[in-house]
């Protein structure tokens, strides 16, 4: 399925970013607006647009090309008369389009999930629009929809109950109606959505009706979408992007610490030409930084860059999801998150083997690495067996992931261990170990007993 771009207006209400390049082109988060669409509607499934220029086409060819850059196929449809409302431009396709196909604007920034289901709906009339339950803004189009069908739909009309996200799902014949209503001098698209809607033509599907729960993400997300007219949106949009780039953090440094430090960092970083992966790389490069600093009794300054390297490990998935650059190669990174963290608790504990000649840290190491892959394993098979994070399955769970066990917690006991050497010994490092120990060994059991608990309800309910 093929998706038009209305990208031809000016964008008046943001002139000031908008005198020397085209509505479409102004940037968010180190991407225009058109770009953050057709990657939004990659991710839905869609690798062919028709993008409708007007105000300053050239500058939008030379910034698109042909898509091959985003990895999509990108055409374009001039519109002359791009002063003109948004259903001429729609016309200018006329003839492109034979068959049914997506609708988007270039200045609404969606959540990718509303199209998917948008394109997977069956289109039983000539319009499907995507619609929000929430109350309207100013210059907001609105909808009075029964029954799944629209009844009405304008800025102006007097009794509504929804709103137009600009997201649609048409077959050609909305280009007839949509014709109907420019010749009678009414030019914007919903003229023509209220001629179908008249004809009882003109379907809706009500977004909040879409799964909410996003199993990667640990959370409830909202479906969302903005309307992009003025600086003010952009601030918005540049908010949600990030609050929804950001999973339900853990434990509770990463929750109240990590989390708003990262997301400054994200926003800051979004707007340079940095890629995930290099931030993958700089992570890792800074990891075993870590561990040869531990392995070489450089104890203070190795247990500070853990704290560091915390940080710096959330940046690069939040940042691929805010620049739409996420990966099925990316979701390795957690196994080598653990390879690093396992690395730390090898160097440490042969430092102070070397050091007190006690075997004692190695069989601790030993047994807090068999803790940590267990529970990390019993966490992963439930996610994919339940499609759903164990830490978000019940009252209990959600408490106790704010003290279980995390590299970012046991990073705190390993401090307070070396800070009190000085006043005792390097033994006191040892009961920072046995303290991890317990800590991982109570997360293995609990996780463990959790886990087994729901799977049991659900494999009895479906027995």
């Amino acid at each position: 399925m093929r998706a038009l771009v209305i990208a031809a207006g000016e964008g008046r209400r943001l002139a000031s970013l908008t005198k020397d390049k085209p509505k479409g082109l102004v940037e968010l988060l180190g991407l225009s607006l058109l770009e953050r669409v057709i990657l939004t509607a990659k991710q839905a499934g869609i690798w062919e647009f028709l993008v409708v220029t007007g105000y300053l086409k050239n500058k939008m060819k030379r910034e698109l090309g042909d898509g091959s850059k985003y990895g999509v196929k990108v055409s374009y449809i001039e519109n002359t008369e791009w002063r003109r409302g948004n259903g001429v431009s729609l016309l200018k396709a006329k003839e492109s389009l034979k068959e049914d196909f997506i609708l988007l604007m270039s200045d609404h920034i969606f959540d990718d999930r509303i199209l998917r289901k948008l394109a997977s709906s069956e289109l039983r009339s000539s319009v499907i629009l995507a619609v929000d339950r929430r109350e309207p803004l100013p210059g907001d189009t609105v909808v009075l929809e029964r029954k799944g069908k629209i009844v009405e739909i304008g800025k102006d009309i007097e009794r509504s109950n929804c709103v137009d996200t600009g997201i649609f799902l048409c077959s050609p014949k909305i280009f007839s109606y949509v014709e109907e209503a420019v010749k009678e001098g009414r030019e914007e698209l919903a003229a023509g959505i209220a001629r179908a809607a008249k004809n009882r033509d003109a379907q809706v599907l009500d977004i909040a009706k879409i799964e909410s729960y996003a199993s990667k993400m640990r959370k409830e997300i909202t479906p969302w979408w903005i309307d992009i007219d003025t600086e003010q949106d952009l601030g918005c949009a540049e908010k949600i992007i990030i609050e929804n780039a950001s999973k339900n953090p853990s434990d509770a440094l990463a929750c109240y610490i990590h989390k708003p430090v990262e997301n400054r960092l994200v926003s800051w970083m979004a707007s340079f030409d940095i890629t995930p992966n290099q931030v993958t790389i700089l992570v890792n490069v800074l990891a075993y930084g870590v561990a040869a600093l531990f392995f070489l009794g450089y104890l203070l300054p190795a247990s500070i860059l853990t704290f560091v390297v915390g940080i710096a490990d959330g940046l690069d998935g939040k940042l691929a999801r805010v620049k739409l650059r996420t990966s099925r190669l990316g979701s390795l990174e957690h196994s080598f998150d653990l390879l690093f963290e396992f690395s730390w608790f090898i160097a440490l504990s042969w430092y102070l083997f070397r050091s007190t000649d006690s075997s004692a840290p190695l069989i601790l190491c030993v047994f807090i690495i068999l803790f940590i892959a267990f529970y990390r394993h019993v966490y992963d098979q439930f996610r994919r067996a339940m499609d759903k994070s164990l830490d978000d399955s019940g009252g209990f769970e959600r408490k106790f992931r704010r003290i279980a066990g995390r590299r970012n917690l046991y990073n705190i006991p390993i401090l307070v261990g070396i800070l009190l050497v000085p006043f005792y010994s390097l033994d006191t490092l040892i009961y920072s170990l046995v303290f991890i120990l317990l800590h991982s060994g109570t997360t293995a059991v609990v996780y463990s007993l959790r886990a087994m608990k729901h799977m049991r309800a659900v494999d009895r309910k479906t027995a």
